[in-house]
């Protein structure tokens, strides 16, 4: 079958999503506690990031996350509310503290989308673009839209806010649905093996992996060291197709 359309992961996939997420961990809680001060006049050894530093908050999120297995992908819940139970712990009124957790929030989300796309990116979904139907599919809770190459998916799934994350099979099938093809006419491009290839070629779709595993692909798997390779691997497999028939 012909290639007809082409889905992405986004977090690691299109740009390197651990100095963005760094930034934005230490950014949000940062803007929190000198908010917070700043409302409160409160001194030094009681502001909030002293009694609850920002381990405290990785620690909740996880424990919400096992307490609520099917919010276990929906990030921005689980971060919003591990924010407003530490604020109502720190003392504040339920209604300040949810008000607090959804202007930190806010924060999170600005720096959140503050990512560079590998240079080859976009000249690249540019030319994907005119031959093939592509779609975004992501864990994270990005909004792609939000983001200049957000032109390039005329389709984005958030999974997480599906209640579905990724190796969830209903992601990738509703993009697919969107696009308006079979799984036999797609490729799915990610970094994640468990995440990203795995899934996608149970559903009989093409997967291209980007991972630093050199051992042999299974059928229907194909292995890239970066992004910027997806073009030469397209190429190969549509000259494979016209020559196998």
């Amino acid at each position: 079958m012909n290639l007809e359309a082409i889905t992405f992961d986004l977090d690691d996939t299109l740009w390197d999503n651990g100095g963005v997420m760094r930034r934005t961990e230490q950014g949000h809680y940062s803007w929190l506690d000198t908010a917070l001060a700043e409302w409160q006049a409160v001194e030094p050894a009681g502001r909030f990031a002293t009694r609850f530093p920002l381990d405290a908050l990785l620690a909740r999120r996880l424990a919400l996350a096992t307490a609520h297995p099917p919010r276990r992908g929906d990030f921005t819940w689980l971060r919003q509310r591990a924010l407003s139970e530490l604020l109502s712990e720190y003392g504040l009124a339920q209604e300040h503290a949810e008000h607090w957790a959804r202007r930190a929030m806010e924060r999170f989300m600005e720096l959140r989308h503050e990512v560079e796309p590998h240079p080859e990116v976009e000249p690249m979904l540019e030319q994907l673009g005119k031959h093939y139907r592509l779609a975004s599919i992501t864990n994270g809770n990005v909004e792609v839209t939000r983001l200049p190459l957000g032109r390039h998916f005329p389709v984005t799934v958030t999974a997480g806010e599906l209640l579905a994350p990724k190796p969830d099979p209903r992601p990738f099938l509703l993009a697919l649905s969107h696009l308006g093809t079979h799984p036999e006419g797609a490729l799915h491009v990610g970094d994640s093996w468990e995440e990203d290839a795995l899934p996608a070629r149970r559903l009989g779709m093409q997967a291209a992996w980007i991972g630093p595993d050199d051992r042999p692909m299974p059928h229907g798997i194909h292995r890239l060291d970066h992004v910027r390779e997806l073009p030469a691997l397209i190429q190969w497999m549509e000259k494979t197709r016209k020559r196998t028939g």
